[in-house]
């Protein structure tokens, strides 16, 4: 059994944010107001790559009303659209609403599918599509995010970023590391069961068990 490093990071809020919202494996949400919120590095002087890989990203996709519009990096991060119902996880299983209808939970899923269809037309795999990564906005309509995957530059070349699946969205393949439009859409359709039946597939697996965690530790 392998020694594991456990890195403990504080939160801090850099000039402009009010509160932490929520954290990653690189990076906090941080408040800038009702519509603005700023994702910034785990520590103070961090190392801003992933921020300015998403941006590249983001700048690719364009503006899109299935994507999250993005407001300008700076040194301090990376400026974002605020979702005022935050995820489709939360919404559907951490909050006491009345739970959505029939209706509601196929618009969503159709919008999930616009969402994706878009980026792979703009030679973008996300890599990580799951419910925490899909935000719900004030008019209930979706936000596809935290693009942290792979792009086609114009150059040809295949520009990796550093996502993955969590383990009940993870395409089987003989290169796991491998991704590609088939792998977004495995992820896509256990999204889709996620949104229909308000529990994610195989709930066998215990929560947090995912494959990705050694690999990508910060």
């Amino acid at each position: 059994m392998s020694d594991r490093e456990v890195v403990v990071y504080r939160q801090y809020c850099p000039a402009g944010v009010q509160r932490v919202l929520a954290f990653g494996t690189s990076a906090f949400i941080g408040e800038v107001d009702g519509s603005t919120v700023l994702k910034y590095p785990l520590e103070p002087g961090g190392d801003m790559s992933h921020l300015k890989h998403e941006h590249k990203i983001l700048k690719i996709l364009g503006r899109h009303p299935r994507i999250v519009a993005h407001k300008g990096l700076t040194d301090a991060g990376l400026y974002l659209e605020r979702a005022a119902n935050e995820t489709i996880y939360k919404y559907l299983v951490e909050s006491d609403r009345t739970p959505p209808s029939l209706r509601q939970r196929v618009t969503w899923c159709r919008e999930v599918a616009e969402a994706v269809e878009h980026i792979h037309s703009k030679s973008v795999i996300h890599c990580d599509i799951q419910p925490t990564n899909i935000l719900v906005d004030e008019n209930l309509h979706i936000k596809l995010a935290d693009f942290q995957g792979d792009y086609l530059s114009e150059n040809g070349e295949v520009i990796a970023g550093r996502s993955g699946e969590p383990c009940r969205y993870f395409c089987p393949r003989d290169n796991e590391f491998e991704s590609s439009p088939t792998t977004d859409l495995f992820a896509l359709g256990s999204t889709i069961y996620f949104i229909m039946t308000g529990h994610e597939v195989f709930l066998d697996i215990a929560g947090g068990e995912d494959r990705w965690a050694e690999q990508y530790r910060v």
